[in-house]
């Protein structure tokens, strides 16, 4: 309801309605005239909120008293209560003397003039379950840590709407007859209950009705990595006979079956030895994907206030890495228990089934922290493939927390994807699953030399044959045809600009969750199409998703350059660089700092980044160009020839008319500014 407390469609309000009131997710409180009126300071909108939740009854003042100001004599918390009603009644003046009504005992919101989000929710049913989209988030979400006794309220509240969503929920998915129906409720259970199996089971078995087996079996994988997250427990044996049947060969023929109405969900049996921390693992996905795990960091020192660091960014990193979808988080539940040293690695891997841990120890030293961070390979004898140490100033340690989680996600992603890649392209090819040729293609990609790029595109096709609704595998396919094309070595750009296009939108189709393919689907369209402005969407909407994914910081960094947005562009390209200063692909993503400097017409300083990038990969035509231009500005003549044989063995017939035919550069000076260096570099002008 952020413009301006518009409100979802098919909700409704009263005529009689003065003052919209949003209390799930960040709190809002609109005027019919769209006028904000929510209230600045947290008590203020703390009280608003507790008066508008008791309706249809007023609100107690002593009530409201003891949740607000609990540790305070009466006289002062009665006191302070009448100074926020006065504030209160100043700021919801816009809206009407007489919305809040004021007694001796009580305070009440008029009745039928106000419209609440939460009673919309508890009003809702079967038949008109329209304001179930109003629950997109926690209730209050801002307003936690006033007091004690509001927080235990505010947690009761929370169970209490939560509860009511997921019921709504359950019986409007036990009444959908159509897969079509029952995708977009079986969602909106699990936005409520990640831990819901039979929301699971129903996304399963709707998803294999649509012939989507790929995406039935990715709905299981990810109900594992939640119950094991949450629960420290397998799915039932109910969900494993369903994925078996999915994985028959008539799954996808059979017709969509109503769940039954769920039934509450069992409870995990508590476990006390280091072999019953989790079931013992047993492989199930035909795709595979990477198993990682955190362990309770280790607090180095007694400093009983710095207690809950270790804890608290373990769990940091844990829920930074859930947001990578390719990754499998394994909960590793009460590990706390024992010190490194006593740790069974061989253990965790046979029992949960763990890839790669993740460990640490966080330590003061005066007035800094020093956080240490390792990623450990299970299966290669335990070896450490990555390390960094963090050293920063403890005056904050919730943004400390947010920025190491952030930095260690960031530079674990690319780091296990090459382990793994390295790992299946040492295998024989005999058997290899979807998953293992994505893995090969990657590397081979990377590299940006044709015969290899070529093998790479085998391996993607060969992927989509036996997997043709594998969302990965064609999000890597429009890669392979974005640097096709845009690496000169397309018979038919047109075929394969429109190839990349397909396998971008239909990666997105299959898994619009993911942060990856939306970046990917954003840089076809804004590189291959030339439509940078209808990929800022994609791009930012991958960032919500995963806010420290890399790839996405950086293609949206290019996505700027394109539309002339420099100083943006250089912020996310600075981001990108903070998250992953090391990047494997970094010859590719920081050819974006070229670009700009280029184009800000810092020549030397687009120069000197091409020189050191050309070091790392000089087969990327795309970052030879920039380059080039900039040498060209400069009259470095003899560097400039270096650069343009480099450059025309990989695009023989490029000219500064190709040029401008293909850059996704939108302002007319800037493409002028590129094809000027161009050709003072010695490229020709037309063919």
């Amino acid at each position: 309801m952020a413009n301006g407390g518009a409100l979802p469609p098919g909700v409704r309000q009263p005529a009689s309605t003065v003052l919209r009131l949003r209390l799930i997710g960040h709190m809002e409180a609109w005027s019919l005239t769209s006028e904000n009126v929510l209230p600045t300071g947290k008590k203020a909108r703390a009280l608003l909120a507790a008066i508008a939740l008791a309706a249809p009854r007023p609100a107690l003042r002593n009530r409201l008293a003891e949740l607000l100001w609990s540790r305070r004599p009466d006289d002062q918390s009665r006191a302070s209560l009448r100074q926020e009603i006065h504030r209160l009644l100043d700021v919801l003046a816009p809206v009407g003397e007489d919305i809040l009504i004021v007694t001796r005992d009580h305070l009440q919101l008029k009745p039928g003039a106000v419209w609440c989000d939460v009673e919309e929710v508890m009003r809702a049913s079967v038949q008109e379950p329209a304001a179930l989209s109003l629950l997109d988030g926690e209730l209050l979400e801002d307003l936690d840590g006033i007091d004690a006794t509001w927080d235990s309220w505010l947690q009761a509240e929370r169970e209490r709407v939560r509860d009511k969503g997921r019921t709504l929920a359950e019986e409007l998915l036990g009444t959908q007859v159509q897969p079509e129906q029952a995708i977009p409720v079986a969602n909106k259970l699990l936005s409520i209950d990640r831990a819901h199996e039979g929301a699971w089971r129903a996304l399963m078995r709707a998803h294999a009705a649509r012939g989507e087996r790929g995406m039935a079996i990715q709905a299981y994988e990810r109900c594992r990595a939640v119950l094991a997250e949450l629960m420290d427990a397998a799915p039932s044996a109910e969900t494993e006979k369903l994925l078996t049947e999915i994985r028959g060969p008539s799954a996808s023929s059979r017709p969509y079956i109503r769940p039954p109405r769920p039934a509450p969900e069992g409870v995990p049996r508590s476990r006390d030895a280091l072999t019953q921390l989790a079931p013992r693992f047993e492989p199930t996905s035909i795709r595979g994907g990477a198993r990682i795990g955190v362990a309770p960091f280790q607090m180095v020192g007694t400093n009983l206030e710095d207690s809950h660091l270790a804890p608290g960014l373990a769990g940091e990193i844990t829920t930074a890495l859930s947001r990578f979808r390719w990754l499998f988080v394994v909960l590793l539940g009460n590990l706390d228990r024992l010190p490194p040293e006593q740790r069974d690695d061989r253990a965790l891997r046979h029992d949960f089934g763990v890839d790669f841990l993740v460990d640490g120890s966080v330590q003061r030293v005066g007035s800094r922290l020093r956080v240490t961070v390792r990623l450990v390979d299970l299966r290669n004898a335990s070896q450490v493939v990555w390390a960094r140490r963090f050293d920063r100033q403890s005056d904050d340690l919730l943004t400390l927390q947010d920025e190491v989680a952030a930095e260690v996600v960031a530079q674990i992603d690319p780091e296990i994807l090459l382990i793994e890649a390295n790992r299946v392209s040492s295998q024989p090819l005999v058997d290899a699953t979807a998953y293992d040729l994505v893995l090969r293609a990657m590397p081979l990609i990377w590299r940006m030399e044709r015969e290899p790029y070529m093998q790479a595109g085998d391996h993607l096709r060969r992927a989509l044959e036996l997997e043709p609704d594998y969302a990965n595998a064609h999000a890597w396919m429009a890669v392979w045809y974005n640097f096709y094309v845009g690496q000169g070595w397309a018979d038919d750009p047109g075929a394969g600009i429109a190839h990349g296009g397909e396998h971008a939108e239909r990666a997105v189709a299959l898994d619009p969750m993911d942060a990856r393919g939306l970046t990917i689907a954003g840089h076809v369209r804004a590189f291959l199409y030339r439509r940078p402005q209808e990929a800022v969407a994609l791009h930012d909407r991958a960032l919500r998703l995963n806010p420290n994914f890399a790839m996405a910081w950086a293609f949206s960094a290019f996505n700027h350059i394109y539309l002339g947005l420099l100083d943006e562009a250089e912020l996310r390209a600075n981001r990108y660089k903070r998250l992953s200063p090391f990047d494997p692909n970094a010859y590719l993503f920081d050819v974006s700092f070229v670009q700009i400097h280029l184009l800000k017409r810092d020549y030397e300083t687009a120069v000197q980044v091409g020189r050191e990038l050309t070091q790392l990969n000089p087969s990327f035509s795309n970052l030879l160009k920039p380059y080039l231009s900039a040498l060209g500005h400069l009259n470095y003549l003899q560097e400039a020839a270096v650069i343009r044989r480099q450059l025309m063995a990989i695009e023989p017939q490029f000219t500064v008319q190709k040029f401008r035919e293909t850059t996704p550069f939108t302002r007319e000076q800037d493409r002028n500014l590129v094809a000027v260096g161009l050709k003072l570099a010695g490229i020709p002008e037309l063919d």
